[in-house]
């Protein structure tokens, strides 16, 4: 597994709002059907790293037993996917664009399901 999944998957599973947070350029834009949940958003996108921090403690605090199960890695130029059981055992899949620092600066979250 990538260094930087390893890094993720930890700082989400140890809920470190701030080792997390560690992962995401400023001028970050992150997709997510669990935006339009969470916070009412049908465009389902946030831009910029305050705004995507604030999101965040939402779902720290709305799924406080959040769990993640890695399946997969997969590796591309300057991008990564990650495969992996979220909450309420959903698969799920992000698609993570990196800058030159190694930071991501895109996302493209997928879930299985998001009903019920």
């Amino acid at each position: 597994m990538s260094e930087l999944a390893q890094a993720w998957l930890n700082a989400w599973n140890t809920h470190d709002l701030d080792a997390i947070m560690h992962h995401y350029s400023e001028d970050v834009v992150f997709y997510s059907p669990f935006i339009q949940k969470l916070n009412n958003d049908p465009n389902g996108c946030i831009r910029g790293v305050a705004d995507l921090r604030a999101y965040f403690q939402k779902a720290l605090t709305a799924y406080p037993d959040l769990q993640f199960e890695p399946y997969h890695v997969l590796e591309g130029v300057n991008s990564v996917v990650l495969y992996y059981k979220s909450v309420g055992d959903r698969l799920a899949a992000e698609m993570m664009l990196l800058n030159e620092e190694g930071k991501v600066k895109e996302v493209r979250a997928h879930y299985k399901s998001l009903q019920g």
